[in-house]
C-alpha cells in the first residue's frame, strides 16, 4: 500500500511537471513564496537523497543538496535550467523505482541509514518504510503547492 501511495503521488507530480511550461516553472506559488523551479528542484534533491538514507545507493546529483535543501529560493548564484531539472526528475525517480523494487518486503522494516542501531532499538518505527511514507507525504504537500501554478 505504501508503494502504491508513493507511485500515485509521483505519477501525479510527474504529470504536472510534464504539463507545466518552462515559463510557469519560473512563477511563484504565491506572492513572495517559492518558485515552481525551486520546488521541483527541492523534490528532486530529496528524492535523490533517498537512496543514501535507504542504503540502496548514493545520490547521483549531490550538487542539488546545497541549492535546493540548504538554501532558500533565489539564494544560489546559479541553478539548473528547467530542461536540466526535467531530466534530473526523470532520472532520479526511475532509479528509485528500480531500487525500491529490489528491496525485499521484510527489509522495509529495518532501520534506515540516518539513524544508529541504538536509536532504532529505542524506536523501531523509524524504519525504511517510515522514510517512504514521510517522503510520500512530503511529495503530496509540494504537489499541492505546484498545482497552484496552473
Amino acid at each position: 500500500m505504501a508503494m502504491a501511495a508513493w507511485q500515485t503521488q509521483l505519477n501525479r507530480c510527474t504529470q504536472l511537471v510534464d504539463e507545466l511550461t518552462d515559463e510557469k516553472w519560473m512563477n511563484e506559488i504565491a506572492p513572495g513564496k517559492n518558485r515552481g523551479i525551486y520546488l521541483v528542484g527541492h523534490l528532486a534533491a530529496v528524492h535523490d537523497s533517498m537512496s543514501d538514507i535507504l542504503g540502496t545507493g548514493k545520490p547521483q546529483y549531490p550538487e542539488l543538496r546545497q541549492i535546493f535543501l540548504q538554501m532558500p529560493d533565489r539564494q544560489a548564484e546559479k541553478i539548473p535550467s528547467v530542461a536540466d531539472l526535467r531530466k534530473v526528475w526523470t532520472s532520479v525517480n526511475a532509479r528509485l523505482a528500480s531500487e525500491f523494487s529490489a528491496v525485499p518486503e521484510a527489509e522495509w522494516f529495518n532501520r534506515h541509514q540516518a539513524m544508529s542501531d541504538e536509536d532504532f532499538a529505542k524506536d523501531p518505527s523509524r524504519n525504511k518504510l517510515n522514510v517512504l511514507i514521510n517522503r510520500t507525504n512530503h511529495l503530496a504537500y509540494h504537489l499541492g503547492q505546484l498545482r497552484l501554478l496552473k
